[in-house]
């Protein structure tokens, strides 16, 4: 039984050592170096923004801004994470049937982070609810961020 504990012990740690140094494979990268579609988005929609630092790791690429937003790209450059958590979401950067029903059901309250999976967008809004819709825009779940 100590064996099979002793195991498991050391199972967790070295799962979490390999959690804790994912981070150290980003590499710091300049703006032009992003793909185009993600340098197009940025401008877009955070070209006033000072880029703080931009980084690449083997499947997607950072940028922080001084002003406190985070967004993050696949390889291809579209968004799959954007954090607003000092000020919102762009509206130009939310898929008008989410901003739609956001304004409509929530009227005030204002969208500090959005991320794409592939099948599923996930919204946080400034008063902790967190909205889900499928890939076709409908709702499939609401929840309060304790």
């Amino acid at each position: 039984m100590k064996t099979f504990k002793y195991f498991l012990l050391m199972a967790m740690v070295m799962t979490m050592s390999l959690t804790m140094s994912a981070d150290d494979d980003d590499r710091v990268i300049t703006f032009s170096q992003l793909p185009e579609a993600a340098q197009t988005f940025l401008k877009a929609h955070f070209g006033t923004k000072v880029p703080l630092l931009v980084t690449a790791d083997w499947d997607d690429y950072t940028i922080r801004y001084e002003s406190g937003e985070k967004i993050e790209f696949n390889r291809s450059g579209d968004w799959k994470d954007i954090e607003c958590y000092n000020s919102k979401v762009p509206n130009e950067a939310v898929p008008a049937q989410i901003s739609s029903y956001i304004s409509q059901n929530y009227p005030g309250k204002s969208i500090i982070k959005l991320e794409r999976h592939r099948s599923v967008y996930e919204v946080k809004l400034n008063n902790g609810l967190e909205v889900e819709f499928n890939r076709n825009f409908q709702l499939i779940g609401v929840d309060y961020d304790d």
